[in-house]
C-alpha cells in the first residue's frame, strides 16, 4: 500500500535525481514518480507530481525562507537531502492548503531522519517551526479543509 510518505520519500529521490543529474523534470517524472506503482492510486500520483513541480517552481523562493532562518550558515552548504526536505515541506506549508501544517513538518522530520543525518530531524525540526512561525505572522499560511485541523486544535 502506497500511503502519502512514500509519495514524499519519492519525491525526495525525484528532487535529488534532478539537483545531481542532467534531466528535465520531465524525464524525472518518468523515470522515477511514473515508475512507482500508483496505478491503483492515481490521487497519490497526482499528488507527487505536483509536488514535485510545485517545489521546483518554487525552488528560489523556498530557499529563501530557509535561508532567513539558518543563522550563520549559507544554504549551500546544508546537507543537499536536508535542503530538498526543507524545499518539500515549505511548499506543503505555502501552497497545499489541504495538508494541515503539523502533518507536512512531522512528515519531513521522519524523512529527513530515515535518509539524513541523526541530527537532522531536530535541524529540520527547527527551521520549519521559525519557518512556519514567520510565515504564519505575513498571513501567507492559508489552510482549507483538513488543513485547518491545526488551528482548531488550540494551535
Amino acid at each position: 500500500m502506497i500511503n502519502r510518505r512514500k509519495v514524499r520519500e519519492t519525491v525526495l529521490q525525484a528532487l535529488y535525481a534532478h539537483q545531481l543529474g542532467e534531466y528535465t523534470p520531465s524525464q524525472v517524472v518518468d523515470t522515477i514518480i511514473k515508475k512507482e506503482d500508483f496505478s491503483k492510486e492515481k490521487e497519490l500520483r497526482r499528488f507527487a507530481e505536483r509536488l514535485f513541480f510545485r517545489t521546483l517552481e518554487h525552488e528560489e523562493e523556498l530557499d529563501e525562507i530557509t535561508s532567513k532562518h539558518i543563522r550563520n550558515w549559507d544554504i549551500q552548504r546544508l546537507a543537499l537531502i536536508d535542503r530538498l526536505v526543507l524545499r518539500i515541506a515549505i511548499c506543503e506549508l505555502l501552497y497545499f492548503e489541504e495538508i494541515p501544517t503539523k502533518v507536512s513538518i512531522n512528515e519531513a522530520i521522519e524523512i529527513a531522519k530515515r535518509y539524513s543525518t541523526a541530527k537532522s530531524g531536530r535541524f529540520i525540526n527547527g527551521i520549519l517551526d521559525a519557518a512556519l512561525t514567520d510565515l504564519d505572522e505575513q498571513g501567507r499560511i492559508n489552510k482549507k479543509g483538513r488543513g485547518l485541523i491545526q488551528k482548531t486544535l488550540g494551535n
